[in-house]
């Protein structure tokens, strides 16, 4: 996944524009168009900045993957888990463990 990919999802998750963020990082708004259409990739200051914004860490917004986690996806789900409250994460856990359940429950049928 791209930088702009990522920086647009961002965008999306935390509904807010283009515009509201390039105030936000003292950015001009065709500058960040730029990133999120993947055209330009931004300095490490404003990669920074942007992760900084949006409580990420800089591996995350530029798809970097260490020997912690092995996707971007996983990263996301780690990601959001800490942006919970213990209770949300009691129950995001619960239920994870029951899509886990019927994992193992549809794999013992196929087998």
């Amino acid at each position: 996944m791209l930088f702009g990919d990522i920086l647009r999802e961002l965008l999306e998750e935390h509904e807010i524009t283009q515009k509201q963020l390039a105030e936000a990082l003292n950015l001009l708004p065709p500058t960040l168009g730029r990133y999120i259409r993947n055209e330009r990739e931004p300095d490490i200051e404003t990669i920074k900045r942007i992760a900084n914004y949006f409580h990420v860490s800089t591996d995350y917004i530029l798809n970097h993957q260490t020997n912690h986690t092995i996707s971007h996806t996983e990263d996301e789900l780690l990601r959001i888990f800490r942006s919970m409250t213990y209770d949300q994460q009691s129950m995001y856990l619960e239920q994870g463990k029951a899509v886990s359940r019927l994992n193992q429950k549809e794999k013992t049928k196929t087998s």
